[in-house]
């Protein structure tokens, strides 16, 4: 019998071995020492099953007062800023249009209330983001890899980055989007008709704020790979303050929305990321 029970050890022990450099493995891929501001993503797979390695992604959206010290280090001008005029939605009327004086600082325009420090940046084209990652030695990240980290320990069932189907959680809302009816009328119940303090809902299971709702986010992803010029449109994620669940599910993980790369708009923002090495 103790024979046995040595010559089944000495069997397992292999296996308990193989197991124990997996775990090893596992654990080596997490680095000592993470960028301020950012979470590590473990490696994954893709929705359609593609490899994705390993990355840093900023906790939050790229804030007002973040974008700032950028443009004051490098006297940056924003293409809206080029341009003269930015687009804007009028939630008295439920309309667009091209408000003049838009920018990141009056995102609403002269006359509309001012840009927040420590809300998201908006009113910054594809481009304009991806020279503030640049500069920041970072940059803007795949589609995929932004979901990668929305769905990060959820189960197939979740359909939301905070985990689970629904958007109240305990008597609160878990994100900034548009209650009612859009556009005629936004009821405010999550307390915010615009952007929202960055974190003010809480964090998903990766430690990261506002993947879903308050400012849509620009990737690197073409809307249609056949079109790559300045005509082409860049896909964002994320949703917004906008999204109405009944007409646009933009903080469902998954949906979309796209926009050609020097459009700047009120409820588009981005998050960066960074490769491991």
């Amino acid at each position: 019998m103790k024979f046995l029970s040595l010559r089944l050890l000495l069997l397992l022990f292999p296996i308990a071995t193989f197991l124990s450099s997996c775990d090893r493995r596992d654990n080596k891929q997490a680095p000592e020492v993470v960028p301020e501001g950012m979470v590590f993503v473990p490696a994954g797979e893709s929705e359609e099953g593609e490899e994705i390695d390993a990355f840093f992604i900023d906790k939050t959206p790229v804030t007002v007062a973040e974008f700032q010290k950028f443009v004051e280090a490098t006297k940056f001008v924003t293409q809206a800023e080029r341009f003269g005029d930015a687009g804007v939605f009028d939630v008295k009327t439920g309309t667009w249009s091209l408000v003049k004086g838009a920018n990141y600082l009056h995102p609403f325009g002269p006359d509309g209330p001012d840009a927040q420090p420590d809300h998201p940046v908006t009113q910054v084209s594809w481009n304009d983001a991806t020279s503030y990652a640049e500069w920041a030695g970072k940059r803007l990240p795949d589609a995929k890899e932004w979901f990668l980290a929305a769905r990060y320990g959820l189960e197939a069932k979740e359909i939301y980055s905070w985990g689970g189907e629904n958007w109240i959680q305990d008597g609160e809302y878990k994100a900034n989007f548009w209650q009612g009816s859009f556009p005629t009328y936004n009821t405010v119940e999550d307390g915010f008709l615009y952007t929202s303090p960055v974190g003010k809902f809480g964090v998903n299971k990766l430690g990261m704020a506002d993947m879903g709702g308050n400012v849509w986010q620009w990737t690197t992803k073409w809307k249609d790979a056949s079109v790559t010029d300045e005509t082409g449109e860049k896909i964002q994620v994320g949703g917004s303050y906008l999204c109405d669940p009944a007409v646009c599910h933009g903080f469902k993980i998954g949906n979309t929305a796209s926009s050609t790369t020097e459009t700047s708009l009120c409820h588009v923002g981005f998050r960066c990321v960074k490769a491991l090495n």
